[in-house]
């Protein structure tokens, strides 16, 4: 099924169910567009397009995001896949500081009814609706001003703050550890997921050149087998579209934790730092200036923080996977060859490096972007 005929009375049982009161639900429609006062049905609702609802709860309004997964690759191709992920997140989400709370978890039937999980079709997550601005607007405007606030900075290290506290929450079981190393490497949201979807033919990207990067990747997987004292609390796509600000605050709210609650802190500190470099070699073929500094202060005040030398002898393969991401011609269409080639780099030599240092000169001598 690609979409679901949603109809308000179907909605309005459901959520009268879930709160155990009479709900009428008052506006609907995707996100992003125009929420529409709720007719009799609700349009197809199409998988994976988080769905609005504003409704009259025992009279008091509320807003909610009625989510689901899109069939798809990268892991997503069977039911049972996309079911996993959204129970699992009905488990996490609330378990984590400042995460944006989950409400239910349930079905829809093969007739468009919402209702539990004994007679279901596809899965949905229904959370609460965080307000704010995520955090890649931020970024977008210093790229396009190049120049940084004080709130710019501040928000830098909040989120440092902020992975310094939840990484300090540890766990002893080494076969956990060992499962999500091997899942960086083999899971199809991960690094061989990403490499299988590069199209053939690519001048940046050549079948040699992938493999080259797979086979790394694998040698890193046997060096970080050995580090499940490791083993620590994390969000698992701390990216800058997961990341919501309240507006003129360090205040935020994190959306779609991924993957298991517990991992390698590397994964969270690499999927935020990445975007610096990303953004700053976007606009000036390197990292410097206002990203340059973000970069160095994010990574300044994590390792105050924790003392976690131990990070930079881990974080190669987790900086390949996050530079195959935003490399992707999938996930970014438009960007230029010099800049894929720059992050390709960057992925050849951060995985030949023992000791990663964060400073700007030497990420610049990994993107091939050397000189002062």
């Amino acid at each position: 099924m690609s979409e679901v005929k949603l109809t308000r009375k179907a909605l309005e049982e459901y959520l009268a169910e879930v709160f155990g009161c009479p709900v009428q639900v008052l506006r609907a429609g995707e996100l992003g567009r125009e929420l529409r006062p709720a007719e009799e049905e609700l349009k197809g609702y199409g998988y994976g397009k988080p769905f609005i609802i504003v409704a009259s709860v025992g009279g008091e309004e509320k807003q909610m995001v009625l989510e689901t997964v899109r069939p798809g690759p990268f892991g997503h191709e069977y039911r049972s896949d996309r079911a996993a992920i959204l129970l699992w997140q009905y488990e996490a989400f609330n378990k984590l500081p400042r995460h944006v709370r989950a409400i239910d978890v349930g079905a829809f039937t093969r007739d468009g009814r919402l209702k539990s999980l004994g007679d279901c079709g596809e899965f949905f997550l229904l959370v609460e609706k965080a307000e704010g601005a995520l955090y890649h607007v931020d970024l977008d405007r210093i790229m396009d001003e190049w120049r940084l606030t004080d709130l710019d900075e501040r928000r830098c290290l909040a989120l440092a703050d902020y992975l310094a506290e939840i990484h300090a929450v540890k766990r002893k079981d080494p076969g956990l550890y060992v499962r999500r190393v091997r899942d960086l490497v083999g899971h199809g949201e991960c690094i061989m997921g990403l490499i299988d979807s590069y199209p053939p033919g690519l001048e940046y990207a050549p079948e040699e050149l992938l493999k080259r990067i797979e086979h790394a990747c694998v040698e890193w997987r046997w060096k970080l087998k050995h580090k499940a004292h490791r083993l620590s609390q994390v969000h698992g796509d701390f990216h800058p579209w997961n990341v919501m600000f309240r507006p003129g605050t360090t205040d935020f709210t994190l959306l779609d934790r991924s993957r298991g609650d517990w991992g390698e802190p590397a994964d969270d500190l690499t999927a935020m730092t990445i975007n610096y470099i990303f953004y700053s070699v976007r606009a000036k073929g390197r990292l410097e200036g206002p990203f340059e500094r973000l970069f160095e202060a994010f990574w300044d005040r994590y390792l105050a923080l924790t003392g976690d030398e131990e990070v930079l002898s881990v974080v190669q393969p987790f900086y390949a996977w996050r530079g195959l991401v935003v490399a992707s011609p999938i996930w970014y269409p438009t960007l230029k060859p010099e800049v894929r080639v720059r992050l390709f780099n960057f992925i050849l030599n951060v995985l030949e490096t023992e000791h990663f240092e964060p400073r700007a000169r030497a990420v610049n001598e990994l993107l091939g972007a050397g000189g002062p």
